[in-house]
Parts: structure tokens; sequence; C-alpha cells
């Protein structure tokens, strides 16, 4: 197997078959460019973090470091960033923050404006409400100003965690505008799963708002497209059962 795009081997779904088809091209990355493989390494400890299994993930990111040289950004805003995924994902947002921080700063510095919006967005999940908003925030701002295609598809992920954070906070009408534009996104980009999702989404926001026969029509029409498309979801069926329980409880 040839120098292949790292990220085109990704299948979030299933980190262990991510991490088996990573690991067939280190021999070849071990013969190769010096950074690619530090860039490899830095996905198998994703993979690995994603599995739970944190210690195999920090030696992994250990190793990708030991090969860091000085004018090496692109491998270090990686390398950064996968120890502050782990971190985070092992219940220690505090040690992963200043990861993600200097991810951010050293990607905006370097023009690396994917790698800058990954940061900040991974600060809006692992801070506190109030300052989750303002990084997420300055990650969909990055992402309108940016000129390069693949930083400006971050603007319906982190229009989603925009739409969480205010929804955990009690503002259901601004996580439903977050939620609605997030649709739009999806939609634009042709991502029928995805579509799905952001669809569920503004409907589970419209039975936080009380507006329990629309959530509850957004979820049939939910559940239609799922049959009509092969796919299911549990969490569909269960808010089917939650708007009609509601819906009872109001006639009776």
């Amino acid at each position: 197997m040839g120098i292949v795009d790292i990220d085109n081997l990704w299948d979030y779904a299933n980190p262990a078959a991510s991490e088996a088809r990573f690991r067939k091209l280190l021999p070849v990355a071990r013969d190769s460019e010096r950074t690619y493989l530090i860039q490899l390494l830095t996905q198998i400890a994703r993979a690995q973090g994603l599995q739970d299994r944190f210690a195999e993930a920090h030696a992994t990111l250990t190793e990708a470091e030991s090969l860091l040289g000085p004018d090496d950004s692109l491998p270090r805003i990686r390398c950064l960033l996968e120890r502050g995924r782990v971190f985070n994902s092992a219940g220690e947002p505090q040690k992963a923050a200043p990861l993600f921080v200097s991810a951010w700063e050293l990607a905006r510095k370097t023009g690396e404006d994917f790698y800058a919006i990954d940061a900040a967005h991974m600060l809006g999940i692992c801070r506190p409400p109030q300052e989750a908003t303002q990084w997420n925030q300055r990650a969909l701002e990055a992402a309108g100003q940016s000129a390069q295609p693949r930083a400006r598809n971050w603007r319906a992920s982190i229009l989603n965690n925009m739409g969480w954070t205010l929804h955990d906070t009690g503002d259901y009408p601004g996580a439903l505008d977050c939620f609605q534009q997030a649709l739009v996104c999806r939609q634009e980009r042709n991502q029928a799963a995805e579509t799905r999702i952001a669809k569920w989404c503004i409907a589970r926001t419209l039975r936080s708002l009380n507006r329990v026969r629309e959530a509850l029509a957004m979820q049939e029409a939910l559940l239609a497209e799922h049959q009509a498309a092969g796919t299911s979801d549990p969490e569909v069926l269960s808010e089917l059962a939650e708007c009609r329980k509601l819906l009872e409880r109001t006639a009776g």
C-alpha cells in the first residue's frame, strides 16, 4: 500500500477498524516522509482513545512527539489535538483544554484553518457553557472567514455543538436557531444521514419548547425517512414515545 490520505480512512463509528487500516500503513510510513508518519501515529492514537485505551493512546502520541522537528507545525498541531482528545475522552478536560488552546494558536499562526477550527470546537466541548459558547462562536467565525473549503465545512458541526450548549442552559429558542442553520448546511452538502440527525435535533428542541405536536410530526416524518432508506434510529423511536406520552397527558 502506498501513501494515501490518512483522514479518508476514518470510520468514526468503528475506531477499531479505522486503527487496523492505519496500522497497515505503518511499514510504508516508516520508510517515507517523517511528518507523514507522525500524523499517522496521531490518528492511531485517536482511534485508541475512542476505544478507551487511553494509556496506549498516550504512548503512541509520545512516540509521535519524539519524532517532531522544530519546524513541524502541522504534525505538532495534530499531536496537540489528539493528546487533548485523549485527555478529554478519559474524563480529564482540565488537562485537555490547554492543549487545545495551544493547537488553536499554532494553527491560526500557520494558516491551518481546518485544525484551528477543530481545536476551537473541542474547546466548545470541554469548557464550561459560557466559555464553550465563546469558543464555538470563534470556530464559527473562523469557518465563515476561511477560504479553505475543508475549513468552511465545519459550520454544521459547530452549529450543532452550539445548539446543544444553548439547549443545556435552557436557551431553547437559541438552540432551535442553531439547529435550523445546521440543517441548511447539511442539506446544501447533500448529507442524507447528517440531515436526518439535524432534523432530529430540531424536533427534540421543539419538544423542549412545548411545541409537542410539531415535534411529533417531525419525528414521524423522520421515521418514514429511515424506513425508506432502510435505516433506523432508536432515538427517533424514543422521542416518538415521549411526544405521544406528553400529548396523552395533555388530553387527559
